[in-house]
């Protein structure tokens, strides 16, 4: 699977709760780092978009999916029944098919 694919397939899982296809798109090291808080391991990372996600029902709403050999970078908003709470950078590293890492940047 292509990056761009593999990054849009990623939005997908977290906007239709499927954590299993989740988990298995990102690496076992995967680590996210975001203004608020940074996620070591995909299990972490898995189980709080599953359990703990103060909003589970946002949708993301892709504006420009840049794509790199290694790396895309993505340009939204995170949306609530239509309404934007806000947008979002996020730039991801692809290893070996899967997602390792993601910087995500907010305002």
């Amino acid at each position: 699977m292509d990056p761009a694919a593999l990054v849009r397939q990623y939005y997908d899982a977290l906007d239709e709760h499927e954590y299993d296809a989740l988990e298995s798109i990102l690496a076992t090291g995967f680590v996210q780092r975001r203004p608020d808080r940074t996620f070591e391991g995909r299990d972490a990372f898995v189980r709080f978009m599953r359990d703990e996600r103060p909003n589970p029902e946002t949708t993301h709403e892709l504006a420009a999916v840049v794509d790199g050999d290694e790396a895309v970078a993505v340009r939204g908003r995170v949306l609530d029944s239509g309404t934007e709470l806000f947008e979002f950078a996020d730039f991801f590293t692809i290893e070996d098919g899967r997602i390792a890492g993601l910087e995500t940047y907010s305002r």
